[in-house]
């Protein structure tokens, strides 16, 4: 068959056309996707295959099927669903139901009431660093926070305190289901350090046939409160299999890291501590801004667990998400005090200040791990306590 003749074909000219329309339809679908917009790309990738393969067959013989015949999938399903099997996300679930009622027990450590204007003054403060351990501890609670945040699409405010950014159309807004990924996250970590240190002051107590000087009391009540505030936010929030997952393997690595620092320099360990409280403060401070600010509707809508109400005594069933998270951040604050202060003591010889209060000295010359009217957020020094 001589060139003339193959060209000529009419069954050979018609795939050459269909080859070419298909690999401009293909073009132009990505020329497109690529001066798209990021907030546009998620709901119109399908969109404009569609409409392009529509209006590109409406051009030839064959028939075909009208576009509204059959809607036009979505790249990101609806809000709150996991979007993929490897996404690190949580589902919001605004009316939690109480599933474990058979066997309900008492705090342990119960929780004392706090008064909604002493939680609506706690605000974000940074210790500054001094010796070479508080900038090892503060550079390295930094450091976690800085891939945390890059991993889960968090831009952390340059003032929290301030006005605050909405980052919105970004990849750093914060939907409701991105916060409960970020606080069960957050919680799932903070509950280590408490158990971890209380455990090993336990065992050289035994080891040394010593009193420990009420450490372990005030480590297991703050381990004790992170679990709870976890707890409540699992009943608000279903998390992916991978978020789980990540989670797994952050208490594991982190877990066994602290439990090796904290043989060879417990005062680093609870000065980081106290770093990461910090951080805690600026992310609950940052959230309780943005629902101000009404960027998080579903919120408003959420009845907070019966676990909640239990747990802060002067909570109930009609309190609000905002009352719930107010209670959460003024925790933080007094872990934030706690660790600091604890950081600069001295570990062989020096008593817990926040364990009991002494006769005869003012109320506002003694720390106390639950009360706020007093609180210091950069922690006690030596110098000011009775010990």
């Amino acid at each position: 068959m001589s060139n003339d003749r193959f060209f000529h074909s009419p069954h050979i000219a018609n795939m050459i056309a269909n080859s070419l329309l298909k690999s401009t339809v293909k073009s132009s679908v990505r020329i497109q996707l690529l001066n798209a917009k990021p907030s546009v790309l998620g709901t119109s990738i399908f969109q404009r295959l569609a409409s392009t393969s529509s209006s590109s067959s409406s051009t030839s013989s064959a028939p075909s099927s009208s576009p509204s015949s059959s809607p036009s999938p979505s790249l990101y399903p609806p809000s709150g669903q996991h979007k993929s099997p490897f996404d690190i996300s949580t589902k919001l679930i605004c009316h939690p139901t109480p599933t474990d009622t058979e066997f309900v027990t008492h705090a342990m450590f119960p929780h004392p009431p706090m008064e909604t204007s002493d939680c609506e003054k706690v605000h974000f403060e940074h210790r500054d660093p001094v010796t070479f351990g508080d900038k090892v501890a503060d550079r390295g609670t930094k450091f976690c926070r800085a891939c945390f945040d890059f991993v889960t699409g968090y831009k952390k405010p340059t003032d929290v305190n301030g006005e605050l950014q909405t980052w919105k159309g970004t990849r750093y807004e914060m939907t409701e289901e991105k916060w409960l990924t970020r606080c069960i996250f957050l919680e799932s970590i903070a509950g280590v350090p408490g158990m971890v240190a209380a455990f090993l002051r336990h065992l050289k107590s035994l080891r040394l046939l010593k009193r420990d000087k009420a450490w372990i009391e005030t480590l297991l009540d703050e381990a004790y409160n992170e679990r709870m505030h976890l707890l409540t936010f699992m009943k608000l929030g279903n998390p992916s299999w991978f978020t789980r997952f990540i989670i797994y393997v952050g208490q594991g690595v982190f877990c066994n890291l602290f439990f090796l620092v904290y043989l060879m320099r417990p005062k680093y360990c609870h000065r980081f501590v106290g770093y990461l409280e910090e951080e805690a403060v600026s992310t609950y401070t940052h959230l309780l801004k943005d629902i101000d600010a009404h960027r998080l509707p579903r919120f408003d809508k959420v009845e907070i667990p019966e676990i909640a109400w239990q747990y802060w005594g002067d909570l109930n069933e009609k309190s609000s998400f905002r009352d719930l998270i107010l209670r959460i951040r003024a925790d933080e604050s007094k872990h934030r005090e706690v660790n600091h202060t604890l950081a600069n003591l001295n570990f062989k010889e020096d008593r817990n200040p926040f364990a009991f209060k002494q006769e005869g000295l003012p109320e506002d010359k003694q720390p106390d791990a639950h009360e706020l009217k007093n609180a210091k957020g950069t922690g006690w020094e030596r110098t000011e306590l009775n010990l």
